[in-house]
């Protein structure tokens, strides 16, 4: 089933955005501009092309372009105001455009009345988590080449869907992190698939948080975290492709019931998955 919904080209996958790139070839009549695929709203993966040789800039700051001309970028949850993406290729020309960046609205929770310990996790197991973090960021820091992020991404597995990106609880009055993943509800052992190809950058078994856990290296800083997992069928340094079984969804680490939490960065920034995804049937 999986294995059908792959190999989408990324142009036709989004297609609903492609106005962006017409809009900035009317506007600026260059060799250089770019086509770009994805919504500019809080949460979003943008990938670009332009001329292989060129430089672009992301409000003043230098992306990657890779083979082909690819580049990608991530918008945050709680960014605001207009970004300016700027391009110059390497006979000087220079293309530029500003894009307004749509805000949207998160589920806000307040909980009221918790023990404090429900809260704030003891001494011991922060260092605990703060040992995984170093871990998880170790796995992150890594700006491979590929070009995996270009490609059409999958649902990763089957079930409902129980949590969504950028929600939060104010717990105590005490605002957690917002949730930063997908949450796709199922039994335990329900197989979870690559939603696009990469390198396993990280298998863990037992983090405190997140319990069973994979990264997988999509290029150019994006990568995709899968949480909660019962078993883990992937090695790191192993190549996957879309649809390729990398593990079972379960109820490891914090959990209150098993379920896959899927999340993407970009680097530091996180980004919706569900925005990816195409609609399901």
């Amino acid at each position: 089933m999986f294995r059908k919904l792959i190999q989408a080209p990324l142009i036709a996958f989004f297609a609903i955005t492609a106005i962006w790139s017409a809009n900035a070839l009317a506007e600026n009549n260059s060799s250089i501009a770019p086509s770009i695929s994805g919504e500019f709203v809080q949460g979003a993966m943008i990938v670009g092309r332009t001329a292989p040789d060129a430089d672009v800039t992301l409000n003043g700051e230098s992306l990657k372009v890779g083979r082909d001309g690819y580049f990608v970028f991530g918008i945050g949850r709680d960014d605001e105001g207009d970004i300016e993406l700027k391009i110059t290729s390497s006979t000087g020309e220079q293309w530029q455009q500003q894009f307004a960046i749509e805000s949207r609205e998160f589920n806000i929770q307040r909980v009221d009345g918790l023990p404090q310990r429900t809260v704030t996790p003891d001494p011991e197991v922060q260092a605990l988590i703060r040992a995984d973090n170093v871990k998880i960021g170790a796995a992150r820091d890594i700006d491979s080449d590929r070009l995996n992020f270009t490609e059409a991404f999958i649902w990763p597995a089957e079930g409902r869907i129980s949590g969504v990106y950028g929600s939060q609880r104010i717990l105590n009055g005490n605002p957690s992190a917002p949730h930063w993943g997908l949450d796709i509800a199922a039994p335990t052992g329900t197989p979870v698939y690559a939603p696009a190809g990469g390198e396993v950058r990280l298998t863990a078994a037992d983090m405190v948080l997140s319990g069973g856990t994979i990264i997988i290296d999509h290029g150019h800083n994006i990568f995709s975290s899968f949480l909660h997992l019962h078993a883990i069928h992937v090695e790191e340094g192993q190549v996957v492709e879309p649809g390729d079984l990398i593990g079972e969804i379960g109820a490891t680490g914090r959990a209150t019931g098993p379920h896959l939490d899927w999340r993407m960065n970009w680097g530091s920034v996180r980004v919706d998955p569900a925005l990816l995804l195409p609609e399901r049937e």
